[in-house]
């Protein structure tokens, strides 16, 4: 199997944070996080790319998709910060060769908290070069 998570967290989690001092960033799903803000990077999905096995049936390639929730409980700007984190994980990600597929708001706790939650898909050679599809 084809494997590139932690190169991508390690390289969004430094990039996040050298940018936010204060910020949490993990790879296992949340969804109460306990200090803030808080970001999530995780790798939702990996798959074979059919058109690329060879007669063999080796993996050349897979699709991969991770899933990036970021967090914050401001009183004001909690918006504004989600935002402005995510700008960095979407800058990060395209320029490792990502396609983000969505970018979406989630309500949580009666708007005490903010959360907006992103995906990212790519496809990545044996050799861990990423390609956009």
């Amino acid at each position: 199997m084809i494997d590139i998570e932690n190169e991508v967290f390690t390289k969004v989690a430094a990039a996040l944070r050298e940018r936010f001092p204060k910020i949490t960033v993990e790879s296992v799903t949340t969804y109460s996080p306990s200090k803030f803000p808080f970001v999530c990077i995780e790798e939702a999905d990996n798959y074979s790319y059919q058109s690329t096995r060879d007669s063999g049936s080796s993996e050349n390639h897979v699709t991969v998709m991770y899933e990036v929730n970021v967090y914050s409980n401001k009183a004001n700007g909690k918006k504004a910060e989600c935002k402005a984190i995510i700008a960095v994980v979407d800058e990060i990600m395209i320029g490792l060769g990502f396609v983000r597929i969505t970018k979406k708001p989630v309500n949580l706790d009666s708007a005490t908290k903010y959360r907006i939650a992103a995906r990212y898909s790519a496809v990545v050679s044996k050799t861990h070069n990423i390609y956009r599809r």
